[in-house]
């Protein structure tokens, strides 16, 4: 069982940054594939980046690739994503997810989720 606790998102303007953090629970953290979502009002959850149980290999949907950065700390059991030049677009609320699946782009794929975190952009 993993269970996993969102922070940082908040409101901030078209172009600034924000870092999420995902504090998980138990003792397999390590050995998961990390991923964030977001979900957009009136719309899907949508893939947005994931790093496998090693921290190698992060990978991105395209419209947030070269802005965002996902970055696991396992020793602390923690995912951040570092998001920079943020847009209108992005906002929505963002879910950490946990699952066993290398390169996992589907939600269906992610066992575990947090409760999300709310992130607005203005323009």
């Amino acid at each position: 069982q993993v269970q996993l606790v969102e922070s940082g998102g908040g409101l901030v303007q078209a172009g600034g940054s924000l870092r999420l953090s995902c504090a998980a629970s138990g003792r397999t953290f390590s050995s998961y594939t990390m991923g964030w979502f977001r979900q957009a009002p009136g719309k899907e959850r949508e893939f947005v980046a994931a790093v496998n149980w090693i921290g190698e290999s992060p990978f991105y949907a395209d419209s947030v690739k070269g802005r965002f950065t996902i970055s696991r700390d396992n020793a602390n059991n923690t995912v951040y994503l570092q998001m920079n030049s943020l847009k209108p677009e992005d906002t929505a609320v963002y879910y950490c997810a946990a699952g066993v699946f290398v390169g996992a782009r589907q939600a269906r794929n992610y066992s575990y989720w947090g409760q999300g975190t709310q992130v607005t952009v203005s323009s």
